[in-house]
């Protein structure tokens, strides 16, 4: 059965990226390999390092751009990670200056909130409801 092992998201600068992901969301760095004048560049979760990357892919191509703007023109976010308690991870997130664009929302059987990652895309973050 295939399963995931690197997904992307479309970025205007890798550094910024990296240090969002890593520094506030709490990825730690997967591959970083030169690629011409971009980089493969990975992130993973800090507790399942051999797992899925998320990939910082340069947006380089135009349908890539137009693609990432038209997502967060219309409020898509265009990834979505799982948070063992949102609340917490809004309060962490503020801290950390991120721009929320939807506060902790309840959202039928979860609750979401939505940050920009400040590289052209909306970010979700959900985890199952409290109680």
């Amino acid at each position: 059965m295939p399963r995931i092992t690197v997904t992307s998201v479309f970025v205007d600068d890798q550094a910024r990226a990296l240090a969002f992901y890593t520094d506030v969301l709490g990825f730690v760095p997967g591959h970083d390999v030169p690629a011409g004048e971009y980089r493969w560049l990975t992130v993973v979760g800090a507790d399942d390092p051999d797992g899925p990357q998320l990939l910082l892919e340069p947006d380089a191509h135009p349908a890539a751009r137009d693609y990432a703007a038209a997502l967060r023109a219309d409020g898509i976010p265009a990834a979505q990670f799982g948070v063992d308690d949102i609340h917490r991870t809004h309060d962490d997130l503020v801290a950390k200056g991120a721009r929320i664009v939807q506060p902790p929302t309840e959202t039928g059987p979860v609750w979401t909130l939505i940050v920009d990652d400040t590289c052209g895309n909306l970010v979700q973050l959900a985890t199952s409801p409290e109680g």
